[in-house]
Parts: C-alpha cells; structure tokens; sequence
C-alpha cells in the first residue's frame, strides 16, 4: 500500500469512531439503523465511484 492510501484509512477509521457511538444511540430501532445504513452504504458507494472515475 502507498503512504497515500494508508493516511486515507487511518482517517477513515478515525471518523468512523468519531461518529459510531452517535449513530448507534440515534438510532435505536432497527428499522430506522437499517434505513440510515443503506444510506450512508449509497453515498459511500457514490463517492468511491466517482474517485475511480476521476483518477
């Protein structure tokens, strides 16, 4: 892995523990976690897409 791709997860990792316990707390019923998840799964998914695109 370059250096470029190992700072990029260590920030990703990082935000992730920033937000998770927020998200798990706001979201206590498991229709609404689902919901929420598949949502932020398409925009993950939307950015990754268009950073491949570009690059």
């Amino acid at each position: 892995m370059e250096t470029d791709q190992i700072m990029s997860a260590i920030f990703l990792i990082a935000v992730l523990i920033l937000i998770l316990p927020s998200f798990l707390s706001t979201n206590s019923k498991a229709k609404q976690f689902l919901s929420n998840l598949s949502i932020w799964t398409i925009i993950v998914l939307v950015i990754i897409v268009i950073i491949y695109l570009i690059i």
